[in-house]
Protein backbone atom coordinates (compact mmCIF):
# COMPACT_ATOMS: atom_id res chain seq x y z
CA UNK A 1 0.00 0.00 0.00
CA UNK A 2 1.45 3.35 -1.04
CA UNK A 3 1.83 6.08 1.55
CA UNK A 4 0.20 9.51 1.48
CA UNK A 5 2.66 12.14 0.26
CA UNK A 6 2.89 15.90 0.54
CA UNK A 7 3.43 17.99 -2.55
CA UNK A 8 6.94 19.17 -3.43
CA UNK A 9 8.41 21.62 -0.83
CA UNK A 10 9.28 24.07 -3.62
CA UNK A 11 5.52 24.57 -4.02
CA UNK A 12 5.75 27.04 -1.09
CA UNK A 13 8.40 29.07 -2.92
CA UNK A 14 6.43 28.85 -6.18
CA UNK A 15 3.25 30.18 -4.55
CA UNK A 16 5.30 32.89 -2.80
CA UNK A 17 6.81 33.91 -6.13
CA UNK A 18 3.32 34.21 -7.66
CA UNK A 19 2.14 36.23 -4.65
CA UNK A 20 5.08 38.65 -4.94
CA UNK A 21 4.58 38.95 -8.71
CA UNK A 22 0.91 39.82 -8.28
CA UNK A 23 1.72 42.29 -5.50
CA UNK A 24 4.37 44.34 -7.31
CA UNK A 25 1.93 46.99 -8.53
CA UNK A 26 0.51 47.59 -5.04
CA UNK A 27 4.00 47.72 -3.49
CA UNK A 28 5.24 50.25 -6.05
CA UNK A 29 2.15 52.42 -5.76
CA UNK A 30 1.57 52.32 -1.98
CA UNK A 31 5.15 52.19 -0.67
CA UNK A 32 7.25 53.90 -3.38
CA UNK A 33 5.13 56.39 -5.31
CA UNK A 34 2.82 57.27 -2.39
CA UNK A 35 5.24 56.27 0.37
CA UNK A 36 5.58 59.80 1.78
CA UNK A 37 1.90 60.66 1.47
CA UNK A 38 -0.10 61.58 4.60
CA UNK A 39 -3.40 60.59 2.99
CA UNK A 40 -5.65 58.34 5.07
CA UNK A 41 -6.41 56.38 1.91
CA UNK A 42 -2.73 55.51 1.47
CA UNK A 43 -2.23 54.76 5.17
CA UNK A 44 -5.21 52.42 5.35
CA UNK A 45 -4.24 50.94 2.00
CA UNK A 46 -0.76 50.08 3.28
CA UNK A 47 -2.21 48.50 6.44
CA UNK A 48 -4.77 46.45 4.51
CA UNK A 49 -2.11 45.30 2.02
CA UNK A 50 0.22 44.14 4.81
CA UNK A 51 -2.61 42.23 6.52
CA UNK A 52 -3.75 40.54 3.29
CA UNK A 53 -0.16 39.73 2.31
CA UNK A 54 0.48 38.19 5.74
CA UNK A 55 -2.71 36.10 5.57
CA UNK A 56 -1.73 34.94 2.09
CA UNK A 57 1.67 33.80 3.40
CA UNK A 58 0.02 31.81 6.20
CA UNK A 59 -2.45 30.34 3.69
CA UNK A 60 0.40 29.14 1.45
CA UNK A 61 2.08 27.26 4.31
CA UNK A 62 -1.22 25.78 5.60
CA UNK A 63 -2.16 24.69 2.09
CA UNK A 64 1.12 22.82 1.69
CA UNK A 65 0.72 21.15 5.10
CA UNK A 66 -2.90 20.09 4.53
CA UNK A 67 -2.90 19.10 0.83
CA UNK A 68 -1.62 15.58 0.15
CA UNK A 69 -1.97 12.88 -2.48
CA UNK A 70 -1.63 9.14 -2.97
CA UNK A 71 -1.57 6.89 -6.04
CA UNK A 72 -3.32 3.62 -5.36
CA UNK A 73 -5.87 1.31 -6.98
CA UNK A 74 -5.59 2.90 -10.44
CA UNK A 75 -6.61 6.30 -9.08
CA UNK A 76 -5.45 9.61 -7.63
CA UNK A 77 -6.47 10.09 -4.01
CA UNK A 78 -6.34 13.79 -3.15
CA UNK A 79 -6.58 14.99 0.46
CA UNK A 80 -7.04 18.50 1.83
CA UNK A 81 -8.20 20.25 4.99
CA UNK A 82 -6.87 20.71 8.54
CA UNK A 83 -9.96 20.71 10.76
CA UNK A 84 -12.47 19.58 8.14
CA UNK A 85 -10.77 17.00 5.93
CA UNK A 86 -11.96 15.87 2.52
CA UNK A 87 -10.83 13.24 0.02
CA UNK A 88 -11.32 13.22 -3.75
CA UNK A 89 -10.70 10.14 -5.89
CA UNK A 90 -9.97 10.46 -9.62
CA UNK A 91 -9.65 7.15 -11.52
CA UNK A 92 -6.80 6.94 -14.03
CA UNK A 93 -9.35 5.81 -16.63
CA UNK A 94 -10.96 9.28 -16.51
CA UNK A 95 -7.74 11.06 -17.51
CA UNK A 96 -8.10 12.46 -21.01
CA UNK A 97 -5.03 14.66 -21.59
CA UNK A 98 -1.68 15.24 -19.93
CA UNK A 99 -0.39 18.83 -20.02
CA UNK A 100 3.11 19.66 -18.79
CA UNK A 101 4.41 23.22 -18.38
CA UNK A 102 7.99 24.22 -17.50
CA UNK A 103 8.37 27.93 -16.73
CA UNK A 104 11.57 29.84 -15.98
CA UNK A 105 10.99 29.15 -12.28
CA UNK A 106 10.77 25.42 -12.96
CA UNK A 107 13.90 25.50 -15.12
CA UNK A 108 15.93 27.21 -12.38
CA UNK A 109 15.05 24.54 -9.82
CA UNK A 110 15.00 21.65 -12.35
CA UNK A 111 11.35 20.79 -11.69
CA UNK A 112 8.17 21.03 -13.76
CA UNK A 113 4.38 21.24 -13.47
CA UNK A 114 1.94 18.69 -14.81
CA UNK A 115 -1.83 18.63 -15.17
CA UNK A 116 -3.97 15.55 -15.76
CA UNK A 117 -7.17 16.71 -17.43
CA UNK A 118 -10.25 14.68 -16.59
CA UNK A 119 -13.45 13.82 -18.38
CA UNK A 120 -15.55 14.03 -15.21
CA UNK A 121 -18.33 16.62 -15.32
CA UNK A 122 -17.82 19.41 -12.82
CA UNK A 123 -14.39 18.13 -11.79
CA UNK A 124 -11.14 20.02 -12.06
CA UNK A 125 -7.88 18.71 -13.47
CA UNK A 126 -5.46 16.92 -11.17
CA UNK A 127 -2.63 19.46 -11.08
CA UNK A 128 0.85 19.36 -9.62
CA UNK A 129 2.14 22.96 -9.84
CA UNK A 130 5.62 21.89 -8.74
CA UNK A 131 6.88 18.33 -9.09
CA UNK A 132 10.21 16.67 -9.85
CA UNK A 133 10.64 15.58 -13.45
CA UNK A 134 11.25 12.01 -12.35
CA UNK A 135 7.99 11.93 -10.36
CA UNK A 136 6.09 13.53 -13.25
CA UNK A 137 7.44 10.87 -15.62
CA UNK A 138 6.52 8.16 -13.13
CA UNK A 139 2.90 9.31 -12.77
CA UNK A 140 2.50 9.87 -16.50
CA UNK A 141 3.80 6.37 -17.15
CA UNK A 142 1.24 5.03 -14.68
CA UNK A 143 -1.52 6.66 -16.70
CA UNK A 144 -0.18 5.09 -19.91
CA UNK A 145 0.09 1.67 -18.27
CA UNK A 146 -3.52 1.95 -17.10
CA UNK A 147 -4.66 2.87 -20.62
CA UNK A 148 -3.03 -0.24 -22.03
CA UNK A 149 -4.23 -2.75 -19.43
CA UNK A 150 -7.48 -4.63 -19.80
CA UNK A 151 -7.42 -6.29 -16.40
CA UNK A 152 -9.33 -4.58 -13.61
CA UNK A 153 -7.33 -5.93 -10.67
CA UNK A 154 -5.96 -3.26 -8.27
CA UNK A 155 -2.44 -2.03 -8.91
CA UNK A 156 0.02 -3.47 -6.41
CA UNK A 157 3.13 -1.67 -5.21
CA UNK A 158 5.35 -4.33 -6.85
CA UNK A 159 3.60 -3.70 -10.17
CA UNK A 160 4.29 0.03 -9.90
CA UNK A 161 7.96 -0.52 -9.12
CA UNK A 162 8.29 -2.88 -12.04
CA UNK A 163 6.68 -0.35 -14.38
CA UNK A 164 9.45 2.18 -13.72
CA UNK A 165 12.50 -0.03 -13.22
CA UNK A 166 12.39 -1.72 -16.60
CA UNK A 167 14.79 -0.71 -19.33
CA UNK A 168 13.52 2.46 -21.00
CA UNK A 169 14.59 1.22 -24.42
CA UNK A 170 12.28 -1.79 -24.05
CA UNK A 171 9.34 -0.12 -22.24
CA UNK A 172 8.79 2.98 -24.37
CA UNK A 173 7.38 2.63 -27.87
CA UNK A 174 9.38 4.41 -30.52
CA UNK A 175 7.96 7.82 -31.38
CA UNK A 176 7.58 9.06 -34.91
CA UNK A 177 8.18 12.78 -35.45
CA UNK A 178 5.59 14.19 -37.85
CA UNK A 179 6.41 17.90 -37.92
CA UNK A 180 9.07 20.40 -36.93
CA UNK A 181 8.75 23.99 -38.22
CA UNK A 182 11.45 25.33 -40.54
CA UNK A 183 12.67 28.94 -40.55
CA UNK A 184 10.25 29.61 -43.40
CA UNK A 185 7.38 28.20 -41.33
CA UNK A 186 8.35 30.46 -38.42
CA UNK A 187 8.38 33.54 -40.69
CA UNK A 188 4.97 32.60 -42.15
CA UNK A 189 3.62 32.10 -38.63
CA UNK A 190 4.84 35.55 -37.54
CA UNK A 191 3.00 37.15 -40.48
CA UNK A 192 -0.18 35.09 -40.08
CA UNK A 193 -0.39 35.64 -36.33
CA UNK A 194 0.30 39.39 -36.83
CA UNK A 195 3.14 39.17 -34.32
CA UNK A 196 5.03 41.76 -36.37
CA UNK A 197 2.40 44.31 -35.28
CA UNK A 198 2.67 43.43 -31.58
CA UNK A 199 5.53 45.88 -30.94
CA UNK A 200 3.39 49.01 -31.44
CA UNK A 201 0.67 48.25 -28.83
CA UNK A 202 3.43 47.04 -26.50
CA UNK A 203 5.23 50.41 -26.79
CA UNK A 204 1.95 52.33 -26.28
CA UNK A 205 1.10 50.25 -23.20
CA UNK A 206 4.62 50.79 -21.80
CA UNK A 207 4.31 54.55 -22.39
CA UNK A 208 1.05 54.84 -20.43
CA UNK A 209 2.42 52.73 -17.57
CA UNK A 210 5.56 54.89 -17.33
CA UNK A 211 3.50 58.06 -17.57
CA UNK A 212 1.40 56.91 -14.59
CA UNK A 213 4.55 56.58 -12.48
CA UNK A 214 6.75 59.38 -13.85
CA UNK A 215 5.33 62.20 -16.01
CA UNK A 216 7.12 61.85 -19.36
CA UNK A 217 4.49 63.43 -21.60
CA UNK A 218 6.39 66.70 -22.06
CA UNK A 219 9.63 64.93 -22.98
CA UNK A 220 7.81 62.72 -25.50
CA UNK A 221 6.09 65.73 -27.09
CA UNK A 222 9.47 67.46 -27.42
CA UNK A 223 10.94 64.35 -29.06
CA UNK A 224 8.03 64.19 -31.55
CA UNK A 225 8.54 67.85 -32.43
CA UNK A 226 12.23 67.21 -33.13
CA UNK A 227 11.39 64.20 -35.32
CA UNK A 228 8.79 66.11 -37.36
CA UNK A 229 11.27 68.94 -38.07
CA UNK A 230 12.97 66.97 -40.85
CA UNK A 231 11.48 64.59 -43.42
CA UNK A 232 14.55 62.32 -43.50
CA UNK A 233 14.33 61.81 -39.73
CA UNK A 234 10.66 60.84 -40.17
CA UNK A 235 11.60 58.30 -42.87
CA UNK A 236 14.44 56.93 -40.74
CA UNK A 237 12.13 56.49 -37.74
CA UNK A 238 9.53 54.72 -39.91
CA UNK A 239 12.16 52.34 -41.33
CA UNK A 240 13.53 51.61 -37.85
CA UNK A 241 10.00 50.93 -36.54
CA UNK A 242 9.16 48.60 -39.45
CA UNK A 243 12.43 46.64 -39.16
CA UNK A 244 12.11 46.48 -35.37
CA UNK A 245 8.51 45.26 -35.65
CA UNK A 246 9.48 42.49 -38.08
CA UNK A 247 12.43 41.39 -35.90
CA UNK A 248 10.29 41.54 -32.75
CA UNK A 249 7.52 39.50 -34.40
CA UNK A 250 9.88 36.83 -35.72
CA UNK A 251 11.71 36.53 -32.38
CA UNK A 252 8.42 36.41 -30.48
CA UNK A 253 7.10 33.69 -32.79
CA UNK A 254 10.37 31.74 -32.55
CA UNK A 255 10.27 31.78 -28.75
CA UNK A 256 6.72 30.42 -28.92
CA UNK A 257 6.99 27.94 -31.80
CA UNK A 258 10.73 27.55 -32.49
CA UNK A 259 11.02 24.12 -30.86
CA UNK A 260 7.55 22.94 -31.79
CA UNK A 261 7.39 19.22 -32.37
CA UNK A 262 4.52 16.89 -33.16
CA UNK A 263 5.14 13.19 -32.63
CA UNK A 264 3.23 10.03 -31.84
CA UNK A 265 3.61 6.38 -30.96
CA UNK A 266 1.12 3.54 -31.21
CA UNK A 267 -1.02 4.79 -28.32
CA UNK A 268 -0.54 8.53 -27.82
CA UNK A 269 0.01 11.88 -29.54
CA UNK A 270 2.65 14.29 -28.22
CA UNK A 271 2.99 18.04 -28.82
CA UNK A 272 5.88 20.14 -27.52
CA UNK A 273 6.46 23.88 -27.86
CA UNK A 274 8.36 26.74 -26.31
CA UNK A 275 12.02 27.80 -26.19
CA UNK A 276 12.27 29.54 -22.81
CA UNK A 277 9.06 28.20 -21.28
CA UNK A 278 8.24 24.68 -22.44
CA UNK A 279 4.81 23.10 -22.80
CA UNK A 280 4.21 19.40 -23.39
CA UNK A 281 0.80 17.99 -24.27
CA UNK A 282 -0.10 14.35 -24.74
CA UNK A 283 -3.37 12.54 -25.35
CA UNK A 284 -4.29 8.91 -25.92
CA UNK A 285 -5.45 8.41 -29.50
CA UNK A 286 -8.66 6.69 -28.42
CA UNK A 287 -9.55 9.73 -26.25
CA UNK A 288 -9.74 12.07 -29.27
CA UNK A 289 -13.42 12.90 -29.69
CA UNK A 290 -13.14 14.97 -32.85
CA UNK A 291 -10.79 16.94 -35.09
CA UNK A 292 -11.26 20.55 -36.11
CA UNK A 293 -9.36 22.14 -39.00
CA UNK A 294 -9.66 25.94 -38.97
CA UNK A 295 -8.59 28.53 -41.56
CA UNK A 296 -8.79 32.29 -41.25
CA UNK A 297 -8.82 34.48 -44.35
CA UNK A 298 -5.08 35.13 -44.13
CA UNK A 299 -4.35 31.45 -43.54
CA UNK A 300 -6.35 30.54 -46.65
CA UNK A 301 -4.33 33.07 -48.66
CA UNK A 302 -1.06 31.55 -47.41
CA UNK A 303 -2.28 27.96 -47.67
CA UNK A 304 -2.12 27.32 -43.92
CA UNK A 305 -4.46 25.74 -41.39
CA UNK A 306 -4.77 24.87 -37.71
CA UNK A 307 -5.56 21.31 -36.66
CA UNK A 308 -7.05 21.01 -33.19
CA UNK A 309 -7.61 17.83 -31.20
CA UNK A 310 -10.84 17.85 -29.23
CA UNK A 311 -11.17 15.70 -26.13
CA UNK A 312 -13.42 15.50 -23.10
CA UNK A 313 -10.64 16.64 -20.80
CA UNK A 314 -11.07 19.55 -18.44
CA UNK A 315 -8.24 21.90 -17.61
CA UNK A 316 -7.93 24.72 -15.12
CA UNK A 317 -4.81 25.92 -16.89
CA UNK A 318 -4.62 29.31 -18.53
CA UNK A 319 -5.15 29.94 -22.21
CA UNK A 320 -1.46 29.78 -23.14
CA UNK A 321 -1.17 26.28 -21.73
CA UNK A 322 -4.34 24.84 -23.21
CA UNK A 323 -3.53 26.26 -26.62
CA UNK A 324 -0.94 23.52 -27.06
CA UNK A 325 -3.75 21.05 -27.87
CA UNK A 326 -3.51 22.45 -31.41
CA UNK A 327 -1.25 20.56 -33.81
CA UNK A 328 0.70 23.73 -34.71
CA UNK A 329 -1.65 26.59 -35.69
CA UNK A 330 0.16 27.31 -38.98
CA UNK A 331 0.43 23.97 -40.78
CA UNK A 332 0.50 23.87 -44.61
CA UNK A 333 -3.00 22.74 -45.53
CA UNK A 334 -1.89 19.67 -47.51
CA UNK A 335 0.44 18.62 -44.70
CA UNK A 336 -2.41 19.09 -42.21
CA UNK A 337 -4.56 16.51 -43.99
CA UNK A 338 -1.61 14.13 -44.36
CA UNK A 339 -0.77 14.46 -40.67
CA UNK A 340 -4.29 13.61 -39.58
CA UNK A 341 -4.05 10.37 -41.57
CA UNK A 342 -0.59 9.61 -40.10
CA UNK A 343 -1.35 10.38 -36.45
CA UNK A 344 -4.94 9.12 -36.33
CA UNK A 345 -5.32 6.39 -38.95
CA UNK A 346 -8.68 5.50 -37.39
CA UNK A 347 -9.97 8.91 -38.59
CA UNK A 348 -10.81 9.18 -42.27
CA UNK A 349 -10.92 12.52 -44.07
CA UNK A 350 -12.63 12.80 -47.44
CA UNK A 351 -12.49 15.61 -49.98
CA UNK A 352 -15.87 14.57 -51.43
CA UNK A 353 -18.51 16.57 -49.57
CA UNK A 354 -22.06 17.67 -50.35
CA UNK A 355 -22.83 21.31 -51.11
CA UNK A 356 -26.01 23.08 -50.09
CA UNK A 357 -28.79 23.27 -52.71
CA UNK A 358 -29.34 26.58 -54.47
CA UNK A 359 -32.64 27.14 -52.68
CA UNK A 360 -30.64 27.35 -49.44
CA UNK A 361 -28.96 30.47 -50.85
CA UNK A 362 -32.31 32.03 -51.77
CA UNK A 363 -33.60 31.31 -48.27
CA UNK A 364 -30.61 33.10 -46.75
CA UNK A 365 -31.07 36.05 -49.07
CA UNK A 366 -34.79 36.34 -48.32
CA UNK A 367 -34.42 36.11 -44.55
CA UNK A 368 -34.35 39.62 -43.03
CA UNK A 369 -31.36 40.71 -40.99
CA UNK A 370 -32.73 42.02 -37.72
CA UNK A 371 -29.28 43.36 -36.82
CA UNK A 372 -29.25 45.51 -39.98
CA UNK A 373 -32.84 46.67 -39.40
CA UNK A 374 -32.13 47.78 -35.81
CA UNK A 375 -28.87 49.56 -36.73
CA UNK A 376 -30.54 51.30 -39.67
CA UNK A 377 -33.42 52.46 -37.45
CA UNK A 378 -30.93 53.91 -34.94
CA UNK A 379 -28.95 55.61 -37.71
CA UNK A 380 -32.15 57.09 -39.17
CA UNK A 381 -33.19 58.38 -35.75
CA UNK A 382 -29.89 59.96 -34.74
CA UNK A 383 -28.58 60.73 -38.28
CA UNK A 384 -24.94 61.12 -37.25
CA UNK A 385 -22.73 63.42 -39.31
CA UNK A 386 -19.43 61.88 -40.42
CA UNK A 387 -16.75 63.93 -42.20
CA UNK A 388 -19.24 66.79 -42.55
CA UNK A 389 -21.64 64.51 -44.45
CA UNK A 390 -25.15 64.92 -43.05
CA UNK A 391 -26.50 61.98 -45.07
CA UNK A 392 -23.73 59.61 -44.02
CA UNK A 393 -26.21 57.41 -42.11
CA UNK A 394 -27.67 55.80 -45.21
CA UNK A 395 -24.18 55.17 -46.65
CA UNK A 396 -23.25 53.31 -43.45
CA UNK A 397 -26.50 51.37 -43.64
CA UNK A 398 -25.84 50.41 -47.27
CA UNK A 399 -22.28 49.27 -46.51
CA UNK A 400 -23.52 47.21 -43.57
CA UNK A 401 -26.22 45.64 -45.78
CA UNK A 402 -23.62 44.63 -48.38
CA UNK A 403 -21.27 43.17 -45.76
CA UNK A 404 -24.04 41.09 -44.16
CA UNK A 405 -25.19 39.56 -47.44
CA UNK A 406 -21.65 38.97 -48.71
CA UNK A 407 -20.96 37.04 -45.49
CA UNK A 408 -24.15 35.03 -46.02
CA UNK A 409 -23.07 34.22 -49.57
CA UNK A 410 -19.57 33.18 -48.40
CA UNK A 411 -21.10 30.96 -45.71
CA UNK A 412 -23.25 29.29 -48.39
CA UNK A 413 -20.23 28.75 -50.65
CA UNK A 414 -18.02 27.31 -47.90
CA UNK A 415 -20.61 25.10 -46.20
CA UNK A 416 -20.16 21.38 -46.87
CA UNK A 417 -21.33 18.19 -45.16
CA UNK A 418 -20.71 14.49 -45.61
CA UNK A 419 -21.28 11.07 -44.07
CA UNK A 420 -18.30 8.83 -44.86
CA UNK A 421 -18.94 5.39 -43.40
CA UNK A 422 -18.85 5.87 -39.63
CA UNK A 423 -17.50 9.43 -39.94
CA UNK A 424 -19.26 12.76 -40.23
CA UNK A 425 -17.67 15.90 -41.71
CA UNK A 426 -19.10 19.40 -41.41
CA UNK A 427 -17.53 22.53 -42.86
CA UNK A 428 -18.96 25.97 -42.08
CA UNK A 429 -17.88 29.60 -41.93
CA UNK A 430 -17.64 32.74 -44.00
CA UNK A 431 -14.38 34.64 -43.35
CA UNK A 432 -13.00 31.92 -41.05
CA UNK A 433 -13.85 28.35 -42.00
CA UNK A 434 -13.98 25.33 -39.72
CA UNK A 435 -13.94 21.68 -40.81
CA UNK A 436 -15.27 19.35 -38.10
CA UNK A 437 -14.60 15.59 -38.26
CA UNK A 438 -15.86 13.01 -35.78
CA UNK A 439 -16.75 9.33 -35.51
CA UNK A 440 -20.22 7.97 -34.93
CA UNK A 441 -19.30 6.35 -31.59
CA UNK A 442 -18.04 9.77 -30.35
CA UNK A 443 -21.32 11.55 -31.16
CA UNK A 444 -23.71 11.60 -28.20
CA UNK A 445 -26.65 13.43 -29.77
CA UNK A 446 -28.28 14.43 -33.06
CA UNK A 447 -30.85 17.19 -33.51
CA UNK A 448 -33.02 18.35 -36.45
CA UNK A 449 -35.01 21.61 -36.44
CA UNK A 450 -37.17 23.36 -39.06
CA UNK A 451 -38.86 26.74 -39.29
CA UNK A 452 -41.86 27.65 -41.46
CA UNK A 453 -39.83 28.75 -44.50
CA UNK A 454 -37.69 25.63 -44.31
CA UNK A 455 -40.80 23.46 -44.26
CA UNK A 456 -42.04 25.16 -47.43
CA UNK A 457 -38.70 24.66 -49.19
CA UNK A 458 -37.99 21.14 -47.90
CA UNK A 459 -34.96 22.19 -45.83
CA UNK A 460 -33.86 21.69 -42.22
CA UNK A 461 -31.09 22.46 -39.74
CA UNK A 462 -29.01 19.60 -38.37
CA UNK A 463 -26.83 19.55 -35.26
CA UNK A 464 -24.64 17.04 -33.48
CA UNK A 465 -23.15 17.00 -29.97
CA UNK A 466 -19.81 15.50 -28.90
CA UNK A 467 -18.31 15.06 -25.45
CA UNK A 468 -15.97 17.94 -24.61
CA UNK A 469 -15.59 20.68 -22.00
CA UNK A 470 -17.55 22.72 -22.79
CA UNK A 471 -19.81 20.40 -24.78
CA UNK A 472 -18.96 20.64 -28.47
CA UNK A 473 -21.78 21.36 -30.89
CA UNK A 474 -21.56 21.43 -34.68
CA UNK A 475 -24.22 21.71 -37.34
CA UNK A 476 -25.34 22.85 -40.77
CA UNK A 477 -28.27 25.06 -41.65
CA UNK A 478 -30.59 24.58 -44.63
CA UNK A 479 -29.69 21.02 -45.67
CA UNK A 480 -32.16 19.01 -47.80
CA UNK A 481 -34.82 17.26 -45.73
CA UNK A 482 -33.89 13.89 -47.25
CA UNK A 483 -30.44 14.13 -45.65
CA UNK A 484 -31.94 14.31 -42.14
CA UNK A 485 -33.42 10.83 -42.53
CA UNK A 486 -30.04 9.53 -43.72
CA UNK A 487 -28.44 11.17 -40.67
CA UNK A 488 -30.93 9.53 -38.29
CA UNK A 489 -30.33 6.09 -39.80
CA UNK A 490 -26.56 6.67 -39.64
CA UNK A 491 -26.77 7.60 -35.95
CA UNK A 492 -28.95 4.60 -35.05
CA UNK A 493 -26.11 2.28 -36.06
CA UNK A 494 -24.13 3.73 -33.15
CA UNK A 495 -25.68 1.05 -30.91
CA UNK A 496 -23.64 -1.56 -32.74
CA UNK A 497 -20.35 0.27 -32.06
CA UNK A 498 -20.52 1.12 -28.35
CA UNK A 499 -20.51 -0.95 -25.21
CA UNK A 500 -23.15 -0.07 -22.62
CA UNK A 501 -21.76 -0.49 -19.10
Amino acid sequence: MMKVERYHPLLILFELWKLVRNSIFFVVYLFIIKGNSDSNFVTYGQFIFIVIFGLALVSIVLKWLSHKYKLEGRAFHLYKGIFSKSERTIPFSKIQNVNRHTSIFHRIFKVTSISFETGINGDEAVTFDVISKLEADRIEELIKVDDDQISTKPIQEDDISAAFNVDASNSKPKRRIHFKPTNRDIFKASITSLSILALIPLMVSLYFKLDDIYPIEERVEGMFSAIQSSWWIVMLVIIVLVVSSVIFGVVRTFLQYGQYEISSDLERIYVRKGVIEENHFSIAKDKVQAIEIKQSLMKRMLGLAEVKLISAGHSNADEDKTEISSLYPFLPINRAYEMVAEILPSFQVTNVMNRLPRKSLWLRICQPSWFWIIITALLFYFKPSILSMEQAWWIISAILFIIIYVLRWLDFVHTRYSLNGSFIQIKTGSVTTSLFISKRNKVIGVKVTRNLLQKLLGLANIGIVCRAKPVLRAGVEDVPLAFTEILYQWYKRRREEIEVK
